[in-house]
């Protein structure tokens, strides 16, 4: 398998298996910290954060929905030595049925990786560069109370 093979398919899979709930997947896809940016939907500032509280921000989020999908595509990749840069297109569809039957919220954009070759390539960037969104956006705080809902 060539290099430029294995780095999509690391950031495929960190999408796919949160798709799945798979958090051990996702983990093994990142590295054990990672700069995460995505200043350009929430504001703030990028921060470099460990792949684990990634992952529990996912956890109460991500599963409060009925599903997720990912779409990744129009990968860039560039490879030199043990380091990889990795772009491409992103779209999050989100579904969760609701009285207003508008269930859908989605979010375009495209994300910017950087991975270094370990054992595996992993992920030590990740950049999401917001286009737009549309649908419903109250789907994320009724996600968010699924979530709460679930916990107690």
């Amino acid at each position: 398998m060539s290099h430029r093979h294995e780095i999509e398919e690391t950031v495929i899979k960190i999408f796919r298996a949160a798709d799945k709930r798979d958090w051990e997947l996702v983990k093994a896809s990142f590295s054990e910290n990672v700069l995460l940016d995505y200043t350009s939907m929430n504001g703030g500032e990028p921060v470099q954060i460990a792949a684990d509280a990634i992952i529990t921000s996912w956890k109460q989020f991500l599963p409060g929905f009925k599903a997720t999908h990912h779409q990744l595509g129009n990968f860039i990749i560039e490879v030199q030595n043990d380091s990889a840069s990795c772009l491409c297109y992103g779209t999050a569809t989100h579904y969760l049925p609701n009285e207003s039957n508008q269930n859908v919220w989605t979010v375009v954009g495209d994300y910017e990786f950087e991975l270094k070759k370990r054992t595996n390539w992993q992920v030590t960037k990740m950049k999401f560069n917001f286009k737009y969104m549309d649908g419903n956006t109250s789907l994320v705080e009724m996600a968010k109370k699924n979530i709460s809902a679930a916990n107690s």
